[in-house]
């Protein structure tokens, strides 16, 4: 079981839109350049979360994204869920034909420990997160080199 680069980059997107937030819409190049993430990538990730209504896009001069709702409405699983990644342990991607064709000894394990993990990030809110000390300090330290022009345009992932 793992979670692809495809969860892990949407959940930091929304975890850096939302510690950005006051600042109003925040552009996808801003993201791209503080979390070094591809652009392209970015505009592939945000038509998901913006079809699952987790984003708004603002459009004109100072333009961007913004959440639709409030940190505190919006879990991580919600993100995971709406760029089509699921979290599952089983090898049959919870289909039970583990073992030709047939549920395996350990499926039900496999599938409720999936269970319990989507649960769990279901229960931690883009808020909660933000309240974290440890991410406040790594977010102080992208802006500051963001600031003083450290960062540079993302590389293709």
């Amino acid at each position: 079981m793992r979670l692809t680069t495809k969860g892990r980059y949407a959940v930091t997107a929304m975890l850096d839109l939302a510690l950005h937030a006051a600042r109003g819409p925040v552009s996808l190049a801003d993201i791209s350049k503080r979390q070094e993430i591809s652009l392209s990538y970015l505009e592939q990730l945000f038509a998901k979360l913006r079809q699952h209504t987790l984003v708004q896009s603002v459009r004109g001069p100072g333009g961007g994204y913004k959440l639709s709702r409030s940190p505190e409405e919006i879990c991580v699983a919600e993100i995971i869920d709406a760029v089509n990644e699921s979290i599952d342990a089983t090898n049959c991607r919870g289909e039970g034909n583990c073992q030709q064709g047939e549920i395996c000894l350990t499926h039900h394990l496999w599938s409720d420990l999936s269970a319990q993990i989507h649960q769990f990030l279901s229960d931690i809110s883009l808020a909660a997160l933000i309240a974290r000390r440890d991410i406040l300090d790594v977010a102080e330290r992208q802006d500051a080199l963001e600031n003083q022009g450290v960062i540079k345009t993302a590389s293709l992932n």
